[in-house]
């Protein structure tokens, strides 16, 4: 009764029952002495508080604790004590915010020769590896100028022996079919002279017909005379 903060009188029922609710969210712990049970608190007052405290700003100020201190000040005086307790805490936040930004600087600063290490270190490496790419392009490239030459002497080889055989081939076709040609030509003279000598018949019946013709005229006019 007399931890209670208001310092109001309450029955013992209505404590007992706070008690054994707190019992049994495991935040205070009974010892019994004799006749009575004393209550002892399993947390601290920091820990149960902070969560609290963070609640109430979260939901009160929107998560600003600036503006919960400057409310807090301003609707309640401070004693010399507490004034001195805000003074301190203000001058360790400060420190602890000085430290945050040496380290982060220091970590920053450690980071950079690191990183610029890092990226010279795979151009080395590529610079290793190129001679060693370039070298694996140039023998493909050798054994395909050796290839080359081995290609085009197949095919000059190839293209030798088959010359000689087309010109046998050719020689052969123009032999065979020059006598052709040559009987054709000849059974084409044979035509000739007989085709004249048709031609030449009919002129000389004809020209034996012009005197038979001559003669019939005569005896025709001599007839009329008389």
């Amino acid at each position: 009764m007399k931890n209670i903060p208001d310092e109001k009188e309450r029955a013992y029922t209505t404590i007992l029952s706070v008690l054994q609710s707190l019992e049994r969210k495991e935040l205070v712990e009974p010892t019994r002495e004799g006749r009575t049970y004393i209550y002892k608190p399993t947390k601290s007052q920091e820990s149960i508080v902070s969560a609290l405290a963070k609640d109430f700003v979260l939901n009160a100020f929107g998560g600003s604790v600036g503006h919960a201190i400057l409310y807090l000040l301003s609707d309640g005086a401070l004693t010399s004590e507490e004034r001195n307790a805000v003074e301190g805490e203000l001058k360790q936040h400060r420190a602890m915010a000085a430290k945050k930004k040496t380290t982060k600087r220091k970590a920053a600063a450690k980071r950079k020769p690191a990183k610029k290490a890092a990226k010279r270190k795979p151009a080395k490496k590529a610079a290793k590896r190129k001679p060693a790419k370039k070298a694996a392009k140039a023998k493909p490239a050798k054994k395909a100028a050796k290839r080359k030459p081995a290609k085009k002497a197949a095919k000059k080889k190839a293209a030798a022996k088959r010359k000689p055989a087309k010109k046998a081939a050719k020689k052969k076709a123009a032999a065979k079919r020059k006598p052709a040609k040559k009987a054709a030509k000849k059974k084409a003279a044979k035509r000739k002279p007989a085709k004249k000598a048709a031609k030449a018949k009919p002129a000389k019946k004809a020209a034996k017909r012009k005197p038979a013709k001559k003669a019939a005229k005569r005896k025709a006019a001599s007839r009329k005379k008389r």
